[in-house]
């Protein structure tokens, strides 16, 4: 089992920029890829990025390529999401998730989700 709590939300005006973490619970966080997903309101959760177990491999949406990163320590079972350039459109509640088959956007693959940050960015 694995337990997921996002951090780093808030309130930033349109070209600031967030970094968002997730903490983990548990000893086997090093064998998860992790993702992070968003779900503006009154619109589906959409995938955002991923990372593979040891950090070697990522996947962006086209959205946020260039403006986001992310990263994660495994010796601190943490996972980042470093926002940049923000945009009003990137206000959404923000969520991670932990996967032992994919780091991809298709969120039927993820086995844990933490319960949400959320992030609004004024015009």
């Amino acid at each position: 089992q694995v337990q997921l709590v996002e951090s780093g939300g808030g309130l930033v005006q349109a070209g600031g920029s967030l970094r968002l973490s997730c903490a983990t619970s548990g000893r086997t966080f090093s064998s998860y890829n992790m993702g992070w997903f968003r779900q503006a309101p009154g619109k589906e959760r959409e995938f955002v990025a991923g990372i593979s177990w040891n950090g070697g491999s990522t996947y962006y949406a086209d959205s946020v390529k260039g403006r986001f990163t992310i990263s994660r320590d495994n010796a601190k079972n943490l996972v980042y999401l470093q926002m940049n350039s923000l945009r009003p459109e990137d206000t959404a509640l923000y969520y991670c998730a932990a996967s032992t088959t994919s780091y991809g956007p298709a969120n039927k693959r993820y086995d844990y989700w933490g319960q949400g940050t959320q992030v609004t960015v004024s015009s």
